[in-house]
């Protein structure tokens, strides 16, 4: 089953998470909820009923910003790396127990990212925290939450290198590995139309990190 939920986000360390959940009985359907209730983010187990859990994370991951969390069983373990390669941004145990489900939750949608943040404008490219949307040179860009907050770290820190180290602690809380970062990067530099090559947008600095260089403000007609 897959339970796309919205999370009101006015909470604070000192009041209680408030969820809506949504509930929908296959994968198929999964794929057309968001679109219609734009939900804060997106539960889902492993293996679903005619669209799997990879397939619903990798459709949604292609068109929306909504994180995707994979509930995941003792047998399910396939299901779920294939799930988080698709660019889930989280798993949990299934059947789901509040106290896990929770913090992870409030981790990908922390409080006062959407109410207290301004839009970020490098050069033409614009990345709004209220809406988790990103446009460059006024075409909307679709992406991951993974990849949208890597990149807002990069926008904050435009024309100045961020270590790998400062990408691990800020975007994964200190978890993956080097390859994991390098990928993302990748990822980030084809929705962006960034040369994998030659990069002009976002560039490594070997051994170091990456530096964004502000695209033009607008493309020469």
């Amino acid at each position: 089953m897959a339970e796309p939920c919205r999370a009101q986000t006015r909470f604070c360390s000192s009041s209680p998470l408030r969820v809506t959940a949504i509930v929908v009985t296959d994968g198929a359907e999964a794929l057309l909820a968001p679109g219609a209730e734009h939900p804060d983010a997106v539960l889902a187990t492993a293996t679903l009923p005619t669209v799997s859990g990879a397939a619903l994370t990798r459709a949604l991951s292609a068109r929306t910003s909504i994180p995707v969390v994979v509930g995941i069983g003792d047998s399910d373990g396939a299901a779920a790396a294939e799930a988080l390669a698709a660019g889930a941004a989280a798993c949990v145990a299934h059947p789901y127990r509040l106290r896990e489900l929770l913090p992870i939750l409030r981790a990908i949608r922390p409080d006062g990212l959407v109410e207290q943040q301004p839009p970020l404008e490098v050069g033409g490219l614009r990345l709004d925290p209220s809406s988790m949307e990103v446009s460059l040179h006024g075409r909307l860009v679709r992406m991951p939450m993974r990849e949208l907050r890597l990149l807002q770290l990069l926008m904050a820190h435009a024309d100045r290198v961020v270590t790998r180290e400062q990408i691990r602690d800020n975007v994964w809380g200190g978890a993956p590995g080097s390859n994991t970062i390098t990928v993302h990067v990748q990822r980030l530099r084809q929705r962006l139309g960034d040369d994998q090559v030659d990069p002009r947008l976002i560039l490594t600095v070997r051994g170091v990190g990456y530096r964004l260089v502000p695209p033009p403000a607008a493309v020469a007609s």
